[in-house]
């Protein structure tokens, strides 16, 4: 019973990044995959790091989410690329790692490393504090 509390609550936890950053991963997949692979392939994780942080900026507020100086890339004959980026989400005590996986229609987010920095009040309530966290880190949408 345990195991699969645990289970549901890291597949809450990754829809609730995902759902957060969904904005960013559009705004990434506007850049030029060939460029991106380009980038990784030939360790250029400055170049990568501007990318990332120019779709950031544009939902987030200054800091709160990252690049973590990992990515890599798939890149086979029989099916479209994908890219993996290592991210960070620091905000109000929430520390998250993750990758995010960019695919041409749809992304998809693994939790790597997880802390909640107070003393933990149980799962559930933890869970609540990364949605708020997310949700508090996230710029206000600009009205048409």
């Amino acid at each position: 019973m345990l195991d699969q509390q645990s289970d549901d609550h890291s597949m809450l936890r990754a829809k609730a990044i995902a759902d957060g950053i969904k904005d960013v991963a559009a705004e990434l997949r506007l850049t030029n995959v060939a460029d991106l692979i380009s980038f990784i392939h030939f360790e250029q994780f400055n170049n990568i790091r501007d990318i990332v942080n120019s779709s950031m900026e544009l939902y987030f507020k200054h800091g709160t989410l990252s690049y973590g100086c990992f990515a890599d890339y798939e890149l086979e004959w029989d099916r479209p690329p994908a890219i993996l980026l290592d991210l960070d989400f620091r905000h109000q005590e929430v520390a998250v790692t993750f990758n995010l996986t960019l695919h041409a229609a749809h992304a998809s987010v693994a939790i790597r490393s997880m802390s909640f920095g107070a003393e933990s009040e149980g799962p559930d309530a933890d869970t609540r504090r990364l949605v708020a966290a997310i949700a508090d880190a996230r710029l206000p949408r600009a009205r048409s």
